[in-house]
């Protein structure tokens, strides 16, 4: 069992031998010098020996360093390395929820759009604070998500922090194969003047290119003078669906965003396709909130920069970072934080967010309310509905009354293709 790790550890004795002959070296040897030691101490000393074999104590050290880095990197072990590697080649199930780490905390980011946790009535913001049964109190991000994953059709027990509950919310939830449309919500907005359509992008998955551009073209059939983008609750997805979206508002060739790291293979610039959409040149205006993640944080910050669309809402949730997967000799390997992504305008999103051109907040009560309607359009065609008070959705009129406002303004000066950018 341990001869693989035994061969570092002979490492470690020469490095440590190395050193020794000079104690002003600089170079690391030193500390791995204090490593090396500390694992034949343990070894030697440790009231229980079954707790000291070399290889758990090397894998125990490498968890350590890579938590102390960010909550995104971390150190998978042979067997946890295979088991990401057949998440990412099959389906899975899950809850359909994105946790991050807020204040020290595992938090909801955002429940998806049609997933088991969104039509259980889990909101952005809620902390977990138990997942079956186990305190989710020190429990790694990676762990927490690894419990909430699991056979379609089995359950999890959750207890949930709420603000304004004074007691944890207790929720039993299904898993499901994670499988839903990523643009909902198409259809053009009621009012009188120009016509302003409107859509949601839930997530950025392998379709959502295709979903958007059909979804698009349904609506300028339709005949819009104006469009809104609703990226609210967004927790992200892949890049590549992000860049798709973007893409059709810009030049091909233009900068979506760009990545940064110390290595030169983390310097990388994503461009939007080639696809000409000059004639998409109406107003455009895009919704963001503090739970907006990622993709959605790179779509909103590429249409910013480039003057294309008007931001409304809150600043997003700062998830601008790329983690890199490194295969080491035995099987195990490490997920790296290695660079972090920019806007076009060069400003950071990681721990920054995407700040509005203009800020326009709901209530918690209002969001909830808000959710609370989007599940009722994923009920089935007869099923009874909850009574759901009306909506002050502040953000998408303040959207609406811009754009429309952008409209006249062009039509008195005589402006044949109005911009929204700002």
């Amino acid at each position: 069992m341990h001869r693989f790790v035994a061969a570092p550890l002979a490492m470690f004795g020469l490095v440590c031998a190395v050193a020794a002959q000079d104690e002003e070296d600089v170079s690391p040897y030193r500390e791995m010098k204090t490593l090396a030691r500390a694992v034949e101490l343990i070894r030697q000393d440790y009231v229980d020996e079954d707790k000291t074999d070399y290889e758990g104590l090397v894998y125990s050290a490498l968890q350590g360093m890579l938590a102390d880095l960010d909550p995104h990197s971390d150190f998978m072990d042979p067997k946890d390395f295979k088991g990401m590697q057949e998440d990412t080649r099959s389906e899975f199930g899950g809850l359909g929820v994105v946790v991050g780490l807020k204040n020290e905390r595992l938090t909801i980011v955002a429940p998806m759009e049609g997933t088991p946790g969104f039509r259980a009535g889990l909101l952005p913001g809620d902390v977990l604070l138990e997942i079956n049964g186990q305190s989710a109190d020190k429990m790694s991000l990676r762990d927490a998500v690894e419990k909430l994953r699991g056979e379609a059709g089995t359950a999890v027990k959750l207890a949930i922090g709420r603000a304004g509950s004074p007691e944890p919310l207790k929720f039993e939830i299904q898993r499901e194969v994670i499988k839903v449309p990523s643009v909902r919500g198409a259809r053009v907005l009621p009012g009188d003047g120009p016509r302003v359509g409107y859509l949601r992008v839930t997530q950025f998955s392998e379709p959502t290119g295709r979903e958007f551009g059909r979804a698009l073209d349904g609506l300028e059939k339709e005949g819009i003078d104006a469009l809104v983008i609703d990226l609210r609750f967004n927790p992200g997805g892949l890049l590549s669906g992000a860049v798709e979206v973007a893409g059709e508002f810009l030049p091909g060739g233009s900068l979506v965003a760009y990545t940064e790291g110390r290595s030169a293979s983390a310097q990388r610039r994503y461009l939007a396709p080639g696809k000409g959409r000059e004639a998409r040149a109406y107003p455009v205006a895009v919704l963001v909130n503090g739970s907006s993640a990622s993709g959605a944080e790179i779509v909103a910050g590429a249409l910013k920069d480039s003057g294309r669309a008007l931001l409304v809402g809150e600043t997003t949730f700062g998830k601008g970072s790329v983690q890199s997967v490194v295969v080491l000799p035995d099987g195990s390997a490490l997920r790296l934080t290695t660079a972090k992504y920019f806007t076009p305008g060069k400003q950071p999103i990681h721990e920054k967010g995407v700040v509005p051109h203009v800020i326009a907040t709901m209530t918690a009560g209002d969001e909830a309310r808000l959710l609370a309607a989007r599940r009722q359009e994923d009920l089935p065609a007869g099923t009874k509905r909850e009574e759901i008070q009306p909506v002050d959705d502040l953000p998408l009129q303040r959207a609406v009354d811009a754009l429309r406002g952008t409209l006249l303004q062009a039509t008195r000066e005589g402006t044949a293709e109005p911009s929204a950018g700002g």
